[in-house]
């Protein structure tokens, strides 16, 4: 579409939306298209908006007209990251060759080569990428390096491509990814799930899968640490009763703990970013892993990735005579909930026979090869799903 085109109609979405800022760089753009400034303003609003893909064609017609622009090149970057189009940052950033600098751009195309499932080219950029000087990217370098360290590591434990969901999720956030989803991997899905009415029986086996976790890691965790949610001390009283470990209250400093979380984007922001520094031998357990919006910190084992999921005592959707009824939520005590979930039969969903193999001892195998260095150190915040695509509602 026409740049011309394209600004009018977002001027007039932004307007019905009183998004005055992006209103008034699209109407500045509609009438003047070629200019650099313009498109930059333009480009630079979609993002801040979160609507990163419409910013990208302006950016890209800004940066061919003025390619020495530095700040242009990094804007359109990060519309692109927002948009995991990780492959396209990497094609503009190797238009640089060896005139690449060092920050941010050569640790943008390191950055960007990893989450575009290009790990050796990852490797090969960051090799001679030095230590910042500047404070401000100290963290993202030790991340960095910290995710290239995981690869390797995933590397050996399996093939590390673009359906090994499992080991990309252990090299972007260093977590242990419990449990596949069994439907529609051959559909688009690869082992995320999109939407998904959750069962005491998933429960019950995420909760399987973190003790297989621990024991492969070599990991003797004290107590099981429940945060205040409803959903999250259903789930905490559970684990700490098939984990046979005393049950306690959260406490941001508590050593030699598992905590659990049903859904971290459901609890309290300032617990959430307690969670984001790790006191020793703290390991974090969340059941539900949001991977289109990823908490502030990232779990050291997630039974699942899904969008949206609704849990088994919550206000769920059935199929009746007339069609979809809602079915009021579970209103038992907590601890009768719970008890459902420890008595749950655990076996896997067969599914629909399209979900590779996932076995107990498959899963206690990789996470054996590839224990060294896990749940150490701060959880951090990767908002990418990285190289791995599933389906999701938009």
């Amino acid at each position: 579409m026409p740049l011309k085109d394209l600004a009018e109609i977002v001027r007039r979405l932004a307007t019905a939306v009183d998004f005055a800022d992006l209103a008034q760089t699209a109407k500045a753009l509609a009438k003047a298209p070629d200019h650099p400034q313009a498109l930059y303003d333009f480009g630079y609003s979609c993002v801040e908006r979160g609507v990163s893909f419409l910013g990208v064609p302006a950016l890209r017609e800004a940066l061919r007209q003025l390619p020495d622009a530095r700040p242009l090149r990094t804007e359109l970057i990060s519309a692109l990251e927002k948009e995991y189009r990780h492959a396209e940052a990497v094609t503009v950033l190797g238009e640089l060759g060896a005139e690449l600098p060092m920050w941010p751009e050569r640790y943008l195309l390191a950055r960007n080569c990893l989450l575009s499932g290009q790990f050796s080219r990852a490797r090969d950029a960051f090799a001679p990428l030095l230590t910042p000087q500047d404070d401000t990217w100290l963290e993202a370098h030790g991340r960095l390096t910290d995710m290239l360290r995981r690869a390797e590591r995933a590397a050996m434990a399996g093939p590390l491509d673009d359906r090994d969901l499992r080991g990309w999720h252990l090299t972007l956030t260093g977590g242990y990814l419990a449990t596949l989803s069994p439907y529609g991997f051959e559909s688009g899905m690869n082992g995320r799930y999109a939407y998904l009415q959750d069962t005491y029986a998933l429960c019950r086996g995420g909760i399987d899968r973190l003790a297989i976790a621990l024991r492969a890691a070599g990991r003797a965790p004290q107590s099981v640490t429940v945060l205040p949610g409803r959903s999250d001390r259903i789930l905490g009283l559970a684990t700490a009763e098939v984990l046979g470990l005393p049950a306690e209250p959260y406490a941001p400093q508590r050593r030699d703990t598992v905590v659990v979380a049903y859904d971290l984007n459901e609890i309290d922001d300032d617990v959430a970013e307690s969670l984001r520094e790790r006191p020793e031998g703290q390991i974090l357990f969340e059941h539900a892993t949001c991977w289109t919006d990823p908490p502030v910190a990232a779990a050291d084992v997630s039974t699942l990735l899904a969008q949206t999921v609704v849990a088994p005592w919550g206000t769920r959707l059935h199929m009746g005579e007339d069609g979809p009824e809602r079915v009021p939520p579970d209103t038992r005590e907590e601890a009768e909930i719970a008890a459902e979930i420890v008595r749950s039969d655990a076996a896997p969903d067969p599914g629909d026979g399209e979900t590779p193999t996932d076995t107990d001892a498959m899963f206690s195998a990789f996470v054996a090869a590839t224990a060294q260095g896990w749940s150490t150190g701060p959880r951090p915040n990767i908002a990418s799903p990285g190289p791995v695509p599933s389906s999701k509602f938009a």
